[in-house]
């Protein structure tokens, strides 16, 4: 392979690599609580918040912590989701309902920057005939952590900080090339450029 060629073909590379690196960025997503349903045998995402649904007696609730763009592609509640076995050791009474709560606090990986997420629970919550899914939360979990647009922040204190926030769909705040990255983009183009000199003096010469 002559030097020209060689030289061409470190600068495609240089192209090649700087392009993948200057693509487009990670998609963005947000760190909240989401809210779901149970729905038979599988979850739904809520079509409405916990403040205004209005659960009936014998429902499944679910609430999950993690990072997603939206409802399409938000992460389900996990663990045991059966109202039979939740809420087995809870008698029903005259007047009030029950409704199994699964509350799945997430990953390590979904974690705001220096909280470790609780363990998942499930709980019955025994509340008035035309309480919410709210109160019945509130119920059981507290403390619970609203912003000023009545998102819900926090179920039993978690986390500590952050409603809402946008983050990359990795968890981390930003996203683009690596230093290293970079730097080795750098490298290939000044090979390039010097394969390039060698192959104009050895011409002129």
């Amino acid at each position: 392979m002559t030097a020209v060629r060689r030289a061409a073909l470190l600068l495609m590379t240089a192209l090649l690599v700087w392009g993948t690196a200057a693509g487009p960025a990670q998609a963005a997503g947000y760190r909240y609580w989401s809210f779901w349903e149970r729905d038979g045998s599988r979850w739904t995402y809520a079509t409405q918040g916990p403040s205004t649904a209005q659960p009936a007696d014998g429902a499944v609730e679910g609430f999950r912590f993690a990072v997603s763009e939206d409802s399409a592609d938000a992460s389900r509640p996990r663990g045991a989701a059966d109202f039979g076995t939740i809420c087995a050791d809870t008698p029903a009474v005259r007047g009030k309902k029950r409704v199994a709560l699964v509350i799945d606090f997430g990953t390590t990986a979904d974690a705001p920057s220096g909280e470790r997420p609780p363990a998942g629970r499930t709980v019955c919550a025994v509340v008035s005939g035309d309480a919410t899914t709210a109160e019945a939360l509130a119920a059981v979990a507290k403390p619970l952590r609203y912003d000023t647009n009545a998102l819900l922040c926090a179920i039993a204190g978690y986390p500590e900080k952050g409603c809402g926030e946008k983050v990359a769909a990795s968890g981390t705040s930003g996203s683009g090339p690596s230093v290293g990255l970079l730097a080795g983009v750098g490298v290939v183009v000044v090979l390039a450029a010097g394969a390039v000199w060698q192959a104009r003096r050895r011409k002129d010469a």
